[in-house]
């Protein structure tokens, strides 16, 4: 039985909570936030105990912890984890700043603990078909790698203001889903970004509207395309075209009923937001760390991969400042 502490009670510590509570090999013990409310009643929900992050990291009958917390204490958190001889699961993004994030990538190789980065989206059952399809051959040589990606609605301006901006906080995913399905990183990077949804988001320095293109050494091309604003819910689109074919992952419905009338077709919205649409990928990302944590193999998303993730999303920054092609050797 793993046993594990969890740092970070707010939306997506919940999440995880109840993933590790819930399940058969896995047993939550005590939980951590710089807020007490929300940590004493995550506390009472599971009858666990609230204690500092410290008593958690320092607690040998602890075996791992899962960092769910603001991302600019992700890397010391994984460094003091790895030091105390923890495995760590740690939402992404590792940091963020690229060099402090390559620093915690150094300390936790001499460390030899494992850390795995959670890229839920990998655990996604449509994404992973999609992935085990392409690999098997079933379009021949991939060529052009769409990856769709609009939220709701735009978080609040305060968040914007921390979060890193949208290339590092939201299509920080989307950078790794392509290096996932492609297996490699891109050579070149090439941004493009706007302020067209709220325009306190482009005074608080950031973008809310953004296309990425990605070249690779052989040529294969990546577009990413992300927006805060889909008025019909939350799109999460793959297309990838190959030599022989095509394959296609499609949005999450909220239900599957489709009425055909004489006025027209229609169906069901995408499930609303990323807790919904998402919910069986966090399930299944916490089964893979339980299980190889146990078997002591590697980790299906690395502390490297999300190295890579930021780097990408530094090179997108960089691109759309500079209004140029920015190579990607320039920031690995």
């Amino acid at each position: 039985m793993l046993s594990v502490g969890l740092l970070g009670a707010g939306r997506i510590g919940q999440v995880h909570a109840a993933n590790i509570a819930h399940h058969k090999d896995s047993q939550l013990v005590a939980v951590s936030d710089v807020f007490a409310e929300p940590a004493s009643k995550l506390a009472k929900e599971y009858a666990i105990e609230v204690r500092s992050t410290e008593a958690i990291l320092s607690d040998p009958a602890i075996d791992a912890v899962l960092i769910a917390t603001s991302t600019d204490t992700h890397s010391d958190l994984i460094e003091a984890a790895v030091a105390a001889g923890k495995s760590v699961l740690c939402e992404k993004p590792v940091d963020l700043s690229l060099e402090r994030a390559k620093r915690c990538q150094d300390v936790v190789a001499k460390s030899k603990q494992p850390v795995m980065i959670g890229f839920n989206r990998r655990f996604d059952p449509n994404f992973a078909t999609l992935k085990a399809a392409f690999h098997a051959g079933d379009i021949g040589k991939g060529e052009l790698l769409t990856v769709t990606s609009f939220d709701p609605a735009p978080p609040p301006v305060s968040y914007v203001k921390v979060s890193g901006g949208l290339y590092r906080d939201m299509m920080i995913h989307d950078f790794d889903i392509v290096c996932w399905l492609f297996g490699a990183v891109p050579q070149r990077v090439s941004a493009a970004g706007a302020s067209l949804v709220d325009p306190e988001i482009g005074a608080a320095g950031d973008v809310d509207t953004a296309i990425v293109t990605l070249q690779f050494a052989d040529g294969r091309l990546a577009v990413i395309k992300n927006s805060r604003r889909a008025a019909f819910g939350y799109d999460q689109r793959i297309e990838l075209l190959g030599s022989t074919g095509m394959l296609s992952a499609e949005n999450m419905l909220e239900n599957t009923v489709v009425k055909a009338t004489s006025a027209g077709v229609t169906s069901a919205k995408p499930e609303h937001f990323f807790l919904e649409r998402y919910n069986k990928a966090y399930q299944i990302e916490w089964n893979a760390f339980v299980e190889a944590v146990a078997a002591k193999t590697a980790f299906p998303a690395s502390l490297a991969d999300g190295v890579n993730a930021l780097a990408l999303a530094e090179a997108a920054n960089a691109s759309l400042k500079q209004g140029k092609t920015i190579e990607l050797a320039h920031f690995l």
